[in-house]
C-alpha cells in the first residue's frame, strides 16, 4: 500500500487546533475528509507537529497509507477542491514505506509575528501577537541566543507537556524587525508544548524593558517554568518548515511554498 507524504499550509483562526477534538473544527478533520472523497476511502493522515487553536502553519507535512492510485498533482487538486480557503495541499509525493510525518522528521522551525505598533490592527489581528509597548528587537535577539545549543527547556515547557524528556537542541534562533512587525525565528530538533509561545512572551518581557538583557539565560539555568514570562498568543504562531532526512524523498517546505509572503506597509515579510 503506497505511502504519501503531503506538505500542507492553513490559517488556523477557525480551527481547535490540528488534532480532531469534540469541542469544534480541526484541521485534521477537514483534511481527512477531503482526502477520503479523493481516495473514494477512508483516510487517516499523521502530522509531523501538533498545532493549538489559533496557530498557523506554512509547512506542516502528513503522511497518509492508501490502497487508491494518484498522481501527485491529484492528491494537490483533488483535496483543494474539497477544501475550505484556510487550508491548502501544497505539494503531494510518494515516500518510503518506513517514512513517519513525525518520527522521521530531524528539526522542525517556527516563525512567530509580533504587531508592534501604539493601536491594534483589525487585518493582522488573527496573523500576529499585538504588542503596543515599544520593543528593542536588537537587545531581543542578543538574548535569544542564549538558547542555542543543547539544554533542558523547562523553564518553557506547558505544564501539561507530554514529553518524555525536556532536552532540546536549538540550532538557530533570531529577532529581526520589518516595519512595525518583529519576527522571531526559531529552529530546533523538536519542540516542547508551548516553548516557542513561552520563548516569546519572555523577549517580548526583556524588549519592552521589564527584563534585563541576560535574564533569559538565568531563566533557563533555573528550568522553572514559573520564572519565565506570559505565554505568546497563538495568533502569532506559525509552523513553518520540517526537515527530514535526504532518503525520505520530502521536498523542504520552505522551496515548495509560494504563499509565505505578506505584504506590510510596501513590503514584503516572510512567513516561512
Amino acid at each position: 500500500m503506497p505511502r504519501i507524504a503531503l506538505g500542507i499550509e492553513y490559517d488556523g483562526t477557525r480551527f481547535v487546533g490540528w488534532q480532531i477534538q469534540n469541542n469544534g473544527l480541526s484541521v485534521q478533520s477537514e483534511l481527512e475528509r477531503a482526502l477520503s472523497r479523493v481516495a473514494n476511502e477512508p483516510i487517516r493522515v499523521i502530522c509531523a507537529g501538533r498545532t493549538d487553536t489559533g496557530v498557523h502553519a506554512t509547512g506542516q507535512v502528513v503522511h497518509m497509507d492508501t490502497a487508491a492510485i494518484r498522481k501527485p498533482h491529484s492528491w494537490v487538486r483533488g483535496a483543494n477542491t474539497y477544501l475550505g480557503d484556510d487550508v491548502n495541499v501544497l505539494w503531494a509525493t510518494e515516500v518510503p514505506e518506513d517514512f513517519h510525518a513525525r518520527f522521521s522528521a530531524i528539526s522542525r522551525s517556527y516563525r512567530y509575528l509580533i504587531l508592534n505598533r501604539k493601536y491594534r490592527s483589525a487585518l493582522w489581528c488573527n496573523r500576529t501577537a499585538w504588542v503596543h509597548d515599544p520593543l528593542d528587537e536588537q537587545v531581543m535577539h542578543r538574548a535569544a541566543q542564549a538558547l542555542l545549543g543543547k539544554h533542558d527547556f523547562s523553564s518553557f515547557r506547558a505544564s501539561g507537556c507530554q514529553a518524555h524528556s525536556p532536552v532540546r537542541t536549538v540550532s538557530h534562533i533570531s529577532v529581526v524587525r520589518r516595519g512595525e512587525i518583529l519576527e522571531l525565528e526559531i529552529s530546533a530538533n523538536a519542540f516542547l508544548h508551548h516553548m516557542v509561545r513561552n520563548i516569546a512572551g519572555s523577549l517580548i518581557k526583556i524588549g519592552s524593558g521589564q527584563a534585563s538583557e541576560n535574564w533569559l539565560g538565568e531563566v533557563l539555568e533555573m528550568r522553572d517554568r514559573t520564572k519565565a514570562g506570559v505565554t505568546g498568543l497563538p495568533q502569532g504562531l506559525y509552523l513553518t518548515n520540517v526537515g527530514y532526512p535526504a532518503e525520505c524523498k520530502v521536498p523542504p517546505c520552505s522551496k515548495n511554498n509560494d504563499s509565505d509572503c505578506f505584504i506590510i506597509n510596501g513590503s514584503s515579510l516572510h512567513t516561512g
